[in-house]
């Protein structure tokens, strides 16, 4: 029941992966999630540090308020709190006497929600975290979508193979039958829009005359 990080696009006809079947469960993601990094110059190490961390653990305490929630991980997303915000490691940023830490807003993706809005509730939070001393907050990179326990969607994207298959041999008469290979292989996901992901198993399946 891990929550895991959707990240990449999926790809173009022009990029084809032909691991990748066309059959599987499209849902809303379960979270919208941005990457987001506090930034501190104060001269002194130790004041530079203690001034990241105060602002973390700021943002911390003012999310729940906001409708969004802290976490860190580049696949296995885990929440950040107050007992392990510590725990997050500085590091050394593109200018001189200057360290970060990096990591997760994400919010949640209720029915009928959208990632725009998802967005505008992240970018309003971020915005609104008080700077500690010399710290700043801000957004980075892109809009990434999240996925809680994939694995339990398993019968579902089984049931959807299913029938698909079952459909693409009565096109072809009862003389044809079909024949499914991988569907004990593990599930896998993709962005499939904005808001959504494609949830499937790398399955192959083959049309075979009936016996």
């Amino acid at each position: 029941m891990n929550e895991i990080m959707v990240t990449a696009q999926r790809r173009e006809a022009d990029d084809f992966d032909i691991n990748r079947p066309a059959v599987g469960l499209r849902r809303t993601a379960d979270f919208a999630v941005q990457e987001v990094t506090i930034t501190g110059d104060t001269r002194d190490p130790e004041k530079r540090a203690s001034e990241i961390y105060a602002m973390l653990a700021s943002a911390i305490e003012a999310a729940p308020k906001a409708g969004v929630a802290l976490a860190f991980g580049e696949t296995t997303i885990q929440a950040v709190t107050l007992k392990n915000y510590r725990d997050l490691s500085l590091a050394r940023d593109d200018r001189p006497d200057s360290q970060k830490i990096v990591f997760l807003v994400k919010a949640p993706l209720q029915s009928g929600g959208d990632a725009k809005g998802a967005q505008s509730r992240i970018n309003t939070f971020v915005k609104s975290v008080q700077p500690a001393g010399r710290a700043l907050m801000e957004t980075t990179g892109d809009l990434s979508l999240s996925i809680v326990g994939p694995d339990q969607y398993r019968p579902a994207i089984a049931d959807i193979v299913a029938s698909d298959a079952k459909t693409m041999a009565a096109k072809l008469g009862p003389d044809y039958g079909v024949e499914l290979e991988g569907l004990n292989r593990p599930v896998e996901w993709t962005r499939a829009g904005l808001s959504e992901v494609l949830l499937y198993i790398p399955y192959k399946l083959t049309i075979v005359p009936k016996r």
